[in-house]
């Protein structure tokens, strides 16, 4: 009987792929590039050669397996399986991706946005498994979020749930990529960091290395200002903590209206450890509703990189289960 699943986490650089037990153990996992030239048409045939070649050279048939799940970054068509566009992998169409992976392999295919599918990844094996309503949120190079409520991934009526990103925290802020203006992303992705520490500078008048790097306009970036941060930059710690006052606004928010267990904090950035969690929960309660306050908790992920397989392997696995 089959009792494993594939995983594909498809990213603008690289394309992490593992097969996965049911119970959600990484039996292997491997990458590939994902090779973005010639408008990303090589992106699905290097997968599907890539899954065909170590389904051959492992101990493992097709009929091993129920299932594949994808994580895509970009705005998907759920039920007929579509990649709406995805810019940084070169797709400016639709792309009918389950159609090409089925038909290849032989196997069911869904997919999802990549932050979604993270959500679930750590929702089954990571930081919120023990919940049934956890909110996710992903800091990278954007913010992306995924939201489960009542053990279910929702999606709202035109796919946009969890777009934790495209809160507002600065009315009349920063432009985003969006066209509104004072997203969250704007302010707690790796380049949002960026771009607010720039602004502190100029107005900064103390000593400060991360100030002289700014002006020597040497190469900064989120990891040094946490780094400079810890070891008592004052105005790194200026920057981490005007961040996280609109990260912890922004999850207060959401939690006042979801009231989840968990809120679970990912992405490059999250590294950053207890110099972002500890200001950003302070925030958090200073904002949110006292029953909130209360009962919602604020955490690291657990799954760091096989997030996004784990949680594409429990679509595949969801997807069989209501199929």
């Amino acid at each position: 009987m089959a009792r494993n699943l594939i995983g594909i986490d498809l990213g603008g650089t690289t394309t992490k792929m593992a097969f996965i037990s049911v119970d959600g153990e990484i039996l292997t996992k491997w990458s590939i590039p994902t090779e973005t030239s010639d408008d990303g048409k090589h992106i699905v045939p290097n997968i599907i050669q890539s899954i065909n070649e170590h389904i051959t050279s492992s101990e493992f048939s097709k009929d091993d397996f129920l299932g594949i799940g994808m994580g895509v970054p970009g705005p998907v068509d759920i039920e007929n399986g579509i990649v709406l566009f995805a810019v940084n992998l070169g797709w400016k169409v639709r792309q009918q991706v389950r159609d090409q992976i089925q038909e290849a392999l032989g196997l069911p295919f869904v997919l999802d946005n990549d932050a979604n599918v993270a959500s679930l990844g750590e929702y089954w094996k990571g930081a919120g498994e023990k919940d049934q309503d956890v909110v996710f949120v992903t800091l990278g190079t954007g913010v992306g979020g995924g939201v489960i409520a009542g053990g279910r991934l929702l999606h709202g009526v035109n796919g946009g749930a969890g777009e934790l990103g495209h809160v507002t925290v600065q009315p009349n802020g920063y432009l985003c990529n969006c066209g509104k203006r004072g997203c969250l992303e704007q302010y707690a992705s790796a380049t949002g960091i960026v771009h607010v520490a720039n602004d502190m500078a100029k107005d900064f008048l103390g000593t400060s290395r991360l100030k002289e790097m700014e002006d020597n306009q040497e190469n900064v970036t989120s990891k040094m200002i946490f780094y400079l941060a810890d070891n008592g930059d004052i105005l790194a710690n200026q920057v981490v903590d005007r961040v996280t006052f609109y990260l912890g606004l922004a999850l207060a928010n959401v939690a006042n209206i979801l009231n989840p267990a968990n809120i679970i904090i990912g992405g490059g950035v999250s590294n950053a450890g207890n110099t972002l969690l500890q200001p950003t929960t302070r925030y958090f309660q200073e904002n949110a509703f006292p029953a909130v306050r209360d009962s919602t908790k604020i955490r690291l992920a657990q799954l760091g990189n096989d997030a996004g397989v784990i949680g594409a392997a429990s679509l595949a696995l969801r997807f069989q289960k209501t199929n």
